[in-house]
């Protein structure tokens, strides 16, 4: 063969390497392995980097007492991801702007204790949003409905609130948090460097669900990866009931007055009370965990305590000593003295449950954190 042909044959053979390298890069669709070539596989014990999530973690840390501390520094804390300790990118102590949805049930199963609820707009909005907040409300019964987008406007949500109606005696709890966990799942994304506004989803209703489409385990995977916080403030339709004004020509109940129709937990003794003690001795956490792990399957109890833990918010139920109002403005001052922390996780496995851990270097201090999140695959 010539000196020249060699040549020329060399550079064929470089173009069509360097094409074949530009296909790489931007392949149009799956790419059928060829016969009798064995499949590359990853080395083993190797890891993905999951770089297309960050993770907002808002941090409550109280002392002995129950106060919340606000004296801590960055360099203080320490965050793994499954084990791994991640490099915190932001760090901010309760002066981000936040966006938050209400969901609030407006069934007629709570007749007696909406007019409560409706004085609870001026709260919402100094407490909750804060001068630098927005808001958005959702109402549900048997219908969700947004009652009012996205606004900086303070009378725009007192008066929705204010203006609240009764509606059917559905209870499609589930649908609503998924509703407004969508919402805030388009409010603008968070960089590394700006986090924007923290999402905030403000529940308050009761526990139970009624015919909803929506699963508590695949809605909390969407929240936790959206960096969704959820608190809730847990009503009864029990108490609203016991504080109804008795109708002159009621339908008589099928039980005698101080009795109940469904019998008590085991080895409790019915009372009025029952009904906010019911998710004590349940291991919350394990049970969000084991919720969001099981997307498919419907939780029938317990379900915004569930929500709140697997979230890192809180659930203060309104039964016995605290009202809806103290309960609001409890979520306020919390949501205004947390630690926000933000990564990129790094060194762990893309899909499965990621496991947050939170600690602090300081000793006697009770630390609260969003539990974890989940990555599903394609086939989730």
């Amino acid at each position: 063969m010539k000196k020249t042909d060699s040549i020329t044959l060399l550079g064929m053979l470089l173009v069509l390497l360097l094409a074949g390298n530009a296909f790489a890069q931007a392949p149009e669709g799956p790419i059928a392995p060829q016969p009798g070539v064995a499949i590359q596989q990853p080395p083993p014990g190797s890891t993905f980097k999951v770089q297309s999530v960050l993770v907002n973690t808002p941090v409550t840390v109280r002392d002995a007492k129950g106060e919340m501390v606000h004296n801590l520094e960055k360099k203080e804390f320490h965050v793994t991801d499954n084990g791994v300790e991640q490099q915190i990118l932001h760090f901010d102590l309760g002066s981000e702007p936040i966006s938050v949805v209400v969901v609030v049930e407006t069934s007629s199963r709570i007749e007696a204790i909406l007019p409560q609820i409706r004085r609870t707009g001026t709260l919402l909005t100094q407490t909750v949003m804060g001068p630098s907040g927005e808001g958005a409300i959702i109402g549900f019964n048997d219908s969700i409905d947004k009652l009012q987008d996205f606004t900086t406007n303070s009378d725009a949500i007192e008066n929705t609130m204010t203006r609240l109606k009764e509606g059917t005696s559905g209870l499609r709890l589930y649908d609503a948090i998924a509703t407004g966990v969508g919402m805030l799942s388009a409010r603008p994304l968070a960089t590394p460097t700006v986090p924007g506004h923290r999402r905030v989803l403000l529940v308050i209703a009761e526990s139970d669900d009624k015919e909803s489409e929506a699963k508590l385990g695949e809605v909390l995977r969407k929240a936790q990866l959206a960096n969704v916080t959820i608190y809730s403030v847990g009503i009864s339709s029990t108490r609203a009931a016991l504080q109804k004004k008795p109708e002159p020509h009621g339908p008589q109940s099928a039980t005698p007055p101080g009795t109940f129709g469904m019998p008590p937990p085991p080895g409790t003794v019915q009372t009025p009370t029952t009904e906010g003690q019911r998710t004590e001795g349940f291991d919350l956490l394990a049970l969000a965990i084991w919720a969001v792990m099981h997307a498919k399957d419907q939780i029938t109890s317990s379900g915004l305590a569930i929500a709140a833990t697997a979230t890192g918010g809180a659930h203060l139920a309104t039964w016995k000593d605290r009202s809806i109002e103290k309960a609001i403005d409890e979520i306020g001052g919390e949501l205004h003295s947390q630690y926000m922390l933000t990564y990129t996780p790094m060194g762990t496995d893309a899909l499965g449950y990621h496991e947050i851990r939170v600690d602090v270097d300081r000793k006697d201090l009770k630390v609260r954190a969003r539990p974890g999140y989940y990555v599903a695959g394609p086939t989730g």
